[in-house]
Formats: structure tokens, sequence, C-alpha cells
């Protein structure tokens, strides 16, 4: 997988998706606020289902009604188009 430009993430973050890119500028992240705790584990549990499928893993952060995510490909050094399918694919569990 090769790594985007700021730029392409920059302009596919305009079209909409729910994300930010990092100020490090290697990484997607996203805050997902639910009602509590257990609403906040259904989620991560339904990020980690569709993860598996894309064998793409986010890193994830739990706290007690948030959850942070960051998506980038470790291997690229950066964020790549399996990022931004990946970014999408969570944006429609909201």
């Amino acid at each position: 997988m090769e790594r985007l430009s700021n730029a392409a993430v920059d302009s596919a973050l305009a079209d909409g998706l729910g994300w930010k890119l990092a100020p490090t500028g290697d990484r997607l992240v996203k805050t997902v606020e639910r009602k509590d705790f257990a609403e906040a584990m259904k989620f991560v549990n339904a990020v980690a289902d569709r993860a598996e499928a894309r064998n793409h893993h986010p890193d994830i952060a739990i706290h007690w009604n948030r959850v942070d995510l960051e998506l980038w490909t470790h291997t690229a050094g950066g964020v790549t188009q399996a990022d931004l399918d990946l970014a999408t694919e969570l944006d429609a569990l909201e």
C-alpha cells in the first residue's frame, strides 16, 4: 500500500468524512461519543468486526463514553487508501 500525500488526504476529508488528519500528518483521527460505557463498547465491537473483515485495524482508546480512533497504515508510515476506505465504513456506524 502506498502512502497518500497530505493533499490527497485533505481532499478526501473535504468530501465529508468525519475524520481529521492528525497534527503529525501521518494518521486519521476521530473521537466518537456515546451515551455511556456500554454503548461505547458496542461501538468498539462494531468497529472490530469491520476491521477484522478488512484485515486493517485502527488504534483504539476507550474511555467511559468516548472512543478515540486512529487509522494509519504502519507499513506505509502514514495514511493509505485502505485507511480512507475503512474510515468511510466506520462513519456509517454513526
